[in-house]
């Protein structure tokens, strides 16, 4: 059965090549202003707003951080960029009346039940073991698929072939049919 918000979206091929053209254009922008090319990517920002929350709490263990000092805590393009996802994510849901609030997905509560503790402990886990995954390949998904793939870095092919890879195991593991 075809979701009712699928007909209403964004054309998939549409989305793609508006992401690839802003992939090329930040690439383009940040060597003109910067002097140096930087590629799209999330997971950076994600641990860049840790050390800022961080240094709030604790700003002495931050500065003492190599990690922290090596990524230089701070709001840069990219941390901007994220924002702009989640903002535009938003507004792309609103104008095409796709958005609703939903604390367990259908799919989630077909398989596990309506729990929403349950649901945010797996929503919780789950970001953790993926940051963990990200960290360690030194980028996201997203960054090794678009500016890794734009690059033709055979490390980037690898590694999205292994998230597709691992995610569609994973994905028959845990939404398997129960057998009756």
């Amino acid at each position: 059965m075809q979701n009712k918000t699928q007909d209403n979206g964004w054309s998939p091929y549409l989305a793609g090549a508006l992401v690839g053209l802003l992939a090329l254009l930040s690439v383009y922008a940040t060597t003109q202003l910067m002097g140096k090319s930087n590629y799209l990517g999330a997971s950076t920002t994600f641990v860049r707003a840790a050390g800022l929350v961080e240094q709030l709490v604790y700003p002495e263990r931050v500065s003492a951080n190599a990690y922290f000092t090596k990524e230089k805590v701070r709001v840069d393009w990219q941390f901007m960029l994220v924002a702009g996802i989640f903002i535009g994510a938003l507004i792309s849901s609103k104008t095409d009346r796709s958005f609703k609030m939903e604390s367990v997905p259908p799919t989630w509560e077909k398989h596990f039940g309506p729990s929403t503790g349950k649901r945010a402990a797996g929503a919780f886990l789950g970001g953790i073991a993926a940051m963990i995954g990200a960290r360690m390949a030194d980028g996201c998904s997203s960054g090794h698929g678009l500016s890794g793939m734009m690059q033709l870095s055979v490390s980037s092919f690898a590694a999205l072939a292994m998230f597709f890879g691992t995610g569609v195991l994973v994905a028959r593991f845990v939404y398997r049919e129960k057998k009756q």
